[in-house]
């Protein structure tokens, strides 16, 4: 079973995609921002992590930046919905720093699963 670990802040969005994602078939592991993301890397194995970009405290750009140096070779896929900027201009960024692909939302529970089996191969 495919472990996922999955950050956004949005508490809705978190579980409804955490059971989803739980229903076919994959292990989800959820935080609502970046600020615990290293030490979940860090002490857990994870098959791919799914991040916002957009989040209080700590955000993803920054979570995609400290997952690379604990685990270089995770695959990450970032999320947005935008913010002040385009979630275009987010997610280029997010791509740019480390992630692997990236979904702008709204996007559906089939759109998430096919991206992430497409980046776990």
């Amino acid at each position: 079973m495919k472990k996922i670990l999955f950050i956004d802040d949005d508490p809705f969005l978190r579980e409804s995609f955490s059971e989803i994602l739980e229903r076919s078939g994959f292990n989800v592991v959820t935080l609502e921002d970046g600020m615990h993301a290293s030490e979940h890397v860090r002490n857990d194995h994870f098959d791919i992590v799914v991040t916002d970009i957009v989040m209080p405290d700590k955000e993803g750009i920054e979570t995609i930046t400290e997952i690379r140096k604990i685990n270089p070779h995770i695959p990450i896929l970032a999320i947005s919905g935008g913010g002040r900027i385009s979630p275009r201009s987010h997610l280029h960024l997010a791509e740019h720093m480390g992630a692997n692909g990236s979904l702008e939302k709204p996007f559906d529970g089939a759109t998430l699963i096919q991206k992430i089996n497409e980046i776990l191969g």
